[in-house]
């Protein structure tokens, strides 16, 4: 699973696709769970739209107070329509596609846990696919929170390499290019799922990325 990521700048999201007039609007350089980053949806008219929402479908500050804590930042492809957190959002096609510059997965082949990044091999900004949900506020007004598609991936060349040994290989799902509108405007669950699978072999790479500390670029793996 990923529970971190380097989201894209404001103008790499940009030059990814037409946003029309784009509210000025922060984020983080780096997401963990609760923190606030950029998605892109499809809004009624069917005009694509960026908005700062929550990462992890139900955030903290709307679990109720005696409820025990749990992760939703990655919802599993393979079971998205059935997972209460995720399965009215799926069966609503409240598809989004998060902009992302790379993201970290723990490495255990040097015998412990080391973080590496992985992204685009031609160092482009890329989306993940992801679900959104609409939240009202106690205090007035909405906020919007969304969750990342994972798939397997015990078979891929780079994505089999993260994670302890015995554990099984999960992947982001990177949505290429020109399926974007395709993704943002899926309304059928079942069309939706062909969407899911692994991004093409040799079009990621990983390098080691210490928090704070120096990324290797002699150490990437391809």
């Amino acid at each position: 699973m990923c529970i971190n990521y380097k989201p894209s700048s404001r103008e790499e999201i940009l030059a990814l696709m037409d946003l029309g007039e784009v509210v000025p609007m922060d984020w983080p350089e780096e997401v963990w769970q609760d923190y606030a980053a950029p998605i892109i949806r499809s809004d009624r008219r069917g005009t694509n739209e960026l908005l700062v929402a929550t990462y992890g479908m139900v955030p903290k500050s709307h679990l109720p107070p005696a409820a025990k804590r749990f992760t939703t930042m990655n919802a599993r492809a393979e079971t998205i329509g059935q997972k209460p957190s995720y399965a009215k959002a799926w069966r609503q096609g409240q598809t989004c596609l998060i902009p992302t510059a790379c993201f970290y997965e723990p490495n255990y082949e040097s015998g412990k846990a080391e973080r590496w990044a992985i992204g685009s091999a031609d160092d482009a900004p890329f989306c993940v696919a992801g679900l959104w949900r609409q939240w009202e506020e106690e205090e007035g007004g909405q906020a919007f929170s969304f969750t990342q598609i994972t798939i397997n991936a015990d078979t891929d060349p780079l994505m089999r390499r993260f994670h302890k040994p015995d554990d099984e290989k999960r992947s982001l799902v990177v949505v290429p290019r020109e399926d974007y509108s395709a993704w943002l405007n899926c309304r059928d669950p079942e069309l939706a799922r062909s969407l899911l699978r692994l991004y093409p072999a040799g079009q990621l790479k990983a390098w080691h990325a210490p928090r704070g500390g120096h990324q290797s670029v002699q150490g990437s793996l391809l």
